[in-house]
């Protein structure tokens, strides 16, 4: 597996490179010299996140609302009018 780094620079003038070259391993994107993202297939996307559902499949799915536990705690904070002077 090999690491590429390309500049923010590099990334945007040939975003072709940088997708070829996350297909032998991830691709760092450095913002002033120091990494600040991550080019990855979807395939070791997938493998890296394992079998955790998505928010989109969640609330997709249907639900039963005897099923769902809520505990709720009174608030004791009372409610005052914003001082806007």
């Amino acid at each position: 597996m090999a690491i590429t780094t390309f500049s923010s620079r590099e990334f945007n003038q040939d975003t072709g490179r940088a997708k070829n070259a996350a297909r032998n391993g991830p691709v760092f994107i450095t913002d002033r010299g120091r990494p600040a993202y991550v080019l990855l297939t979807f395939g070791v996307y997938q493998r890296l996140t394992g079998s955790q559902d998505s928010i989109v499949d969640l609330l997709g799915s249907p639900v039963d609302e005897a099923d769902i536990e809520f505990d709720t705690t009174p608030s004791r904070d009372v409610a005052r009018p914003a001082d806007l002077s």
